[in-house]
């Protein structure tokens, strides 16, 4: 997982915003089987952490000014920590999970460790952003792009489609990092779009085809020194690199396959509650918090570059609309993170 620099600035009208949703008494259902995130909250709780550590506290900070809620966050890799929950089971002493990707979801979902999530949370989040299972709920989204060098490919030139790069003339001139929870996601999204199959036949050429970084900012910055003409990776580490000093990508351009391709899936970020939680009323809070408009705003005027999917709140200015995107339709809870593993190690990757 890579840490990047966040300035983030959450205004204080947005948290006057979150203030109303966490102590408004409307008359919204809520599920039963879930302690409701409009009661008082107070105490303290565990978040095992796998989603960029600056952003995630920029969250926890301004939800514990809100509330008074003392948050402790032990931060982790996507596998790593829902691995650990799995093993830890009904004694974790995790209240809340958030993830970069959803495999990592499902896999603790899965395990039936997921206490359902309040109503009035899943509301805040468009129905392409969260399970159908409403186990857990998108909290942020990036979108997969094809980076380029400028000097050496044209845009027209680029793979109409992600599946273009398993043919012999893109031998050697992409990369990615096929060791990181970010590219697996991106496997996890072909298997279910095409299924296991394809996906494997994909993989197997891409053991031929692909140099393999260690990181997606390391890639970009292949394709930054002209070692390798493109690479597969998540948009945000572009534009923020562009919004540094973009030393890593000034001879970089993004392209985005759109046209519903598997090369255009927005990957989910995930958020869920552990039946384990000790305080699930703070933990439900801090999940309503996030997906709020505080929350929300929080990716929309930072540089963390993800992007907003809830609560109406738009994307950060920068970026390409989601709208736009053109992105496939892809249920969150059917991204298994064993099926990618097996294909991917049996393709030579792993």
């Amino acid at each position: 997982m890579t840490h990047r620099p966040l300035r983030l600035v959450v205004a204080t009208a947005a948290i006057s915003a979150a203030a109303l949703l966490l102590s408004a008494c409307g008359g919204d259902a809520t599920d039963t089987s879930a302690p409701s995130s409009n009661a008082k909250v107070e105490g303290a709780i565990t978040v095992y952490n796998a989603q960029h550590e600056e952003l995630s506290q920029a969250w926890v900070d301004a939800f514990t000014k809100e509330t008074g809620v003392k948050v402790t966050i032990r931060n982790g890799s996507d596998t790593e920590l829902s691995n650990q929950i799995v093993a830890e089971g009904k004694a974790s002493p995790a209240d809340v999970f958030l993830t970069e990707n959803s495999p990592a979801m499902a896999q603790v979902e899965n395990a039936d460790l997921f206490a359902d999530v309040d109503k009035a949370t899943l509301e805040q989040v468009p129905s392409q952003f969260r399970p159908s299972t409403a186990k857990w709920t998108g909290i942020a989204a990036r979108s997969t792009v094809l980076v380029y060098d400028k000097r050496k490919v044209k845009e027209d030139e680029l793979p109409k489609s992600m599946l273009d790069l398993a043919k012999p003339e893109w031998k050697g001139r992409w990369a990615a990092s096929p060791t990181g929870a970010d590219f697996q996601a991106i496997v996890a999204a072909l298997i279910e779009l095409k299924g296991a199959d394809a996906a494997e036949q994909w993989l197997t050429a891409m053991k031929q085809n692909a140099k393999p970084y260690k990181g997606n900012s390391t890639a970009m910055k292949a394709v930054n020194a002209g070692e390798v003409e493109t690479a597969l990776i998540y948009h945000y580490y572009y534009y923020g690199d562009q919004a540094g000093t973009g030393e890593n990508s000034a001879n970089v351009a993004p392209y985005f396959f759109k046209n519903q391709d598997p090369g255009a899936f927005l990957s989910v970020s995930g958020g869920g509650v552990l039946k384990s939680s000790k305080n699930p009323a703070a933990a439900q809070a801090l999940l309503k918090f996030i997906t709020g408009k505080a929350g929300q705003e929080v990716l929309h005027t930072g540089d963390s570059f993800e992007y907003a999917i809830a609560s109406d709140v738009p994307a950060n200015a920068a970026l390409v609309p989601i709208a736009d995107l053109q992105s496939p339709t892809v249920d969150p809870a059917k991204l298994n993170s064993k099926t990618v593993t097996d294909l991917m190690t049996k393709a030579g990757l792993l």
